[in-house]
């Protein structure tokens, strides 16, 4: 019984690692200078929310939860692929990915 309670996993523990992905995708997107690793904490804070979805959706019932997963799972891969094309044409123009040296887009 007791062994059975300890190895049960509740809401408090989905939430709190949403909340901890949250946070490290906050941290990188606000700190780092790099567009590659912005794009990483994006999808980190993506993911986040995904978890609350899902979370919500399996202790609520229903699959409102598990539809607007699939559409941020979408979403995530669209940005994706525009916001790596528009790091690489920064990267061609410029020879950099910091995103503090990149202050025109006249060249």
């Amino acid at each position: 019984m007791l062994t059975e309670q300890l190895l049960s996993i509740g809401l408090n523990h989905f939430l709190t690692i949403s909340a901890i992905l949250f946070g490290l995708g906050m941290f990188a997107v606000m700190t780092r200078k790099n567009a590659i690793v912005i794009l990483m904490g994006v999808e980190l804070i993506l993911n986040a929310a995904n978890i609350n979805f899902l979370t919500f959706s399996k202790y609520n019932g229903g699959m409102d939860g598990v539809m607007f997963s699939l559409f941020v799972i979408v979403l995530a891969a669209a940005e994706a692929a525009v916001a790596l094309a528009i790091v690489i044409n920064i990267f061609k123009t410029f020879k950099t990915v910091d995103v503090s040296r990149v202050d025109t887009m006249k060249e």
